[in-house]
């Protein structure tokens, strides 16, 4: 089963999504398009799709049955609320919005059209962190207990270009790194309960360090350092640390410790690693898991394997919605000092079968 994808936002990211999905049995990429013509001209000549414009391109285009959304955060529910009107599945880059509210009337109404949302991020898909889960689902670790994330940098502005966005609304390491610590841990140990969360920001003032604007300063606006408490449904809890104020780079701590055992994954962001486990201080094992093959899109992939199986995708938006609930309570926590419960919970998700692959037509 092939299905035409539309890709909205021809960005930076685009060139990632592009590589893969041009790639894949699955998919055919028939669309682009960016509010800037020009450069989805540029990737659809590069990557050979065929048909590329300005704004509604894609939701005017035949033959496009998914959206793929990577346009700037603040506009991701409007983006898909369009898609989901035109009666098109879509495969949204995280966060899914920025508000609950919003996010709630964009899932209803995909509800209503018999559509799909789904969200990012997909590295949660790759053999790396499927292993993992795997071994934590099949109870490796025994009664799990506990997870650990750890994602601490000095920040984008050391290296970014144009790094004002990240330290704005919508961003900061909870919102814009956030998201593939918070969903490992819930597809680990389960939707969380509440929040406890403290941190803010090193200065109000950032300046940019390289590139054509170096020198450039900018507001900074959200916290950057958050320390984290999540208590799990299942009696479960997380601790978790994201900033950007850090001296020391740390980055793809993950752990799930269990009544028999540990299992540390590896990095989120990445879609291979190490796993390896723990018992009585002792290293038991280590596997290197290979994710060739595996990218950004292969959430895409999973999708339009769920349809053709006519069942629900694993990454659906209630996930990311939740994940969203979560992220949206740390960032209230930190400000009122107070822990904030989380009500929303998404269905359970199933790991990927071993050697699922997106490279073989719908394995």
């Amino acid at each position: 089963m092939t299905i035409g994808v539309g890709i909205i936002g021809a960005g930076n990211i685009s060139t990632q999504y592009l590589t893969n999905l041009t790639s894949y049995p699955d998919v055919e990429v028939v669309a682009i398009d960016d509010l800037i013509v020009e450069r989805a001209q540029a990737q659809a000549e590069k990557f050979g799709v065929p048909t590329w414009g300005g704004e509604n391109t894609v939701l005017n285009t035949p033959g496009v049955d998914i959206v793929v959304n990577i346009t700037p955060p603040e506009v991701h529910i409007d983006v898909s609320t369009k898609a989901v009107r035109a009666g098109k599945h879509v495969w949204s880059e995280k966060p899914l919005g920025l508000d609950l509210e919003a996010a709630r009337a964009l899932l209803d109404e995909a509800k209503q059209q018999d559509v799909w949302v789904c969200c990012a991020p997909d590295t949660v898909l790759g053999p790396g962190l499927q292993t993992a889960l795997r071994a934590v689902a099949g109870g490796s670790i025994g009664r799990p207990l506990a997870g650990l994330a750890i994602m601490q940098q000095p920040g984008p502005d050391v290296w970014h270009p144009d790094p004002a966005f990240l330290f704005q609304t919508g961003a900061g390491p909870t919102l814009d790194i956030g998201p593939y610590y918070f969903t490992s841990l819930v597809l680990g140990l389960g939707p969380v309960v509440s929040v406890t969360a403290a941190g803010g920001r090193a200065r109000d003032v950032r300046t940019v360090m390289s590139g054509p604007k170096q020198g450039t300063d900018f507001e900074v606006t959200v916290p950057t350092t958050a320390n984290v408490l999540l208590r799990h449904a299942s009696g479960a809890s997380s601790v978790c640390l994201f900033s950007f104020d850090s001296g020391q780079s740390r980055m793809g701590i993950l752990e799930f410790q269990g009544a028999d055992g540990t299992v540390v994954a590896p990095d989120p962001n990445m879609f291979d690693g190490d796993v390896t486990t723990h018992v009585g201080g002792e290293q038991t094992g280590t596997e290197t898991v290979d994710g060739a093959g595996n990218g950004r899109g292969i959430g895409v992939v999973e999708l339009v394997r769920a349809l053709a199986a006519g069942r629900p995708p694993r990454l659906e938006a209630n996930l990311a919605y939740h994940v969203l609930d979560i992220m949206l309570a740390v960032e209230k926590s930190i400000a009122s000092g107070e822990t904030v419960t989380v009500t929303s919970a998404p269905p359970e998700v199933a790991p990927l079968p071993e050697g699922w692959s997106p490279t073989t037509a719908n394995a």
